[in-house]
């Protein structure tokens, strides 16, 4: 009997473990989100640089089109370290990545375009089962956070 009890107490305290684990990275906003997953370092930079920390940290809801370190790898450097030295560019290239609302994946499939919050008019399509926006294919859908949801594109989109 004593065995029973200690198994259920073991079990409901891994349970309690694994729901607190769930609950704090659901909590997790775009920002924490990236700078969690480790695969955004040039992008968490740019967007320190830009003073935009504070705004997708904010409740949104949002929805960014995140070019990962290998999507920025493509740019050339010099490009990529003027761009980092000229906050006002900087600053319309990545909201040319941001789409105010939660748009998941299921929802971006259906549309042509979306409105970034820079303004302008990213284009959508999709082709050979694959989803481009402004031509960078779309490779992880669906990364939800407190303030949103990211998704995962291979290259770095520039507004016109």
């Amino acid at each position: 009997m004593k065995f029973r009890a200690l198994l259920n107490v073991t079990v409901l305290s891994a349970a309690l473990v694994v729901s607190a684990a769930s609950y704090a990275a659901a909590k997790a906003d775009i920002v924490d989100t990236a700078v969690a997953a480790g695969s955004f370092n040039t992008l968490v930079t740019a967007v320190k640089a830009a003073d935009l920390v504070d705004t997708l940290k904010s409740a949104g809801p949002f929805t960014v089109f995140a070019p990962n370190d290998a999507a920025f790898a493509k740019v050339p450097a010099a490009d990529l370290q003027a761009l980092l030295k000229d906050k006002a560019a900087l600053a319309k290239v990545l909201t040319y990545h941001v789409v105010a609302g939660k748009v998941m994946a299921a929802d971006v499939v259906k549309l042509t375009s979306a409105k970034t919050v820079q303004g302008q008019e990213l284009k959508i399509e999709v082709k050979d089962g694959a989803v481009y926006v402004d031509g960078a294919k779309v490779i992880s859908t669906d990364i939800e956070t407190s303030n949103g949801v990211i998704h995962i594109i291979d290259a770095v989109v520039l507004p016109e």
